[in-house]
């Protein structure tokens, strides 16, 4: 495999909290929520993880398609699915949700996260950048749904919180919005 598909096919790099991770966890069975055309699938697969890479976006998925067929990439599998059905059918252990919350119906995220975590090993791992709307920092954009300070790490509680900050950020299109990351162990 070529040393950098993201660059050979055009792709932006991994997001550098996926990056991050794979300092914490071992390769293993991940779940990339969101996929979009792979960026991120493709940095998990060229790290030993078999990926599961979802997303609604069918022309996405084929784009990602395309790059796994032309490298010969049996590690990955593209699949379409509506992340806010909330109806995982396969544990893993790593899911990775970097960017796509807010993109989801407010009122299925309790689920979706609920669905996560009930679909992480023990010992698994659920990686989420999520977009913010606080009085401090108010989202300037109108995503379906940000987080409210603390609600995040609230959701997770009884989790090992690895990593965890309500940072301010700047998204790949110029836009600073504050972020809640968090990289959670999932207790035995």
């Amino acid at each position: 495999m070529s040393a950098d598909l993201n660059q050979k096919y055009g792709l932006n790099p991994a997001h550098s909290e996926v990056v991050s991770a794979c300092e914490f966890v071992n390769p293993g069975n991940a779940l990339d929520m969101g996929c979009s055309n792979g960026r991120n699938a493709l940095y998990l697969g060229q790290r030993g993880f078999a990926v599961t890479a979802v997303d609604i976006n069918q022309a996405a998925l084929g784009q990602l398609q395309s790059i796994v067929s032309q490298e010969g990439i049996a590690t990955i599998t593209p699949r379409v699915y509506d992340i806010s059905s909330a109806s995982l059918d396969a544990d893993y252990d790593f899911i990775s949700c970097t960017v796509t919350l807010m993109f989801v119906e407010s009122s299925r995220v309790d689920a979706v996260l609920a669905d996560m975590q009930q679909h992480t090993q023990v010992g698994g791992y659920n990686l989420i950048v999520c977009a913010m709307d606080s009085a401090d920092y108010p989202c300037p954009m109108n995503f379906p749904f940000t987080f409210e300070p603390g609600q995040l790490s609230a959701a997770y509680k009884g989790w090992e919180l690895v990593k965890y900050n309500e940072d301010v950020g700047t998204m790949h299109n110029g836009a600073r919005l504050q972020f809640a990351t968090m990289l959670a162990r999932k207790p035995a």
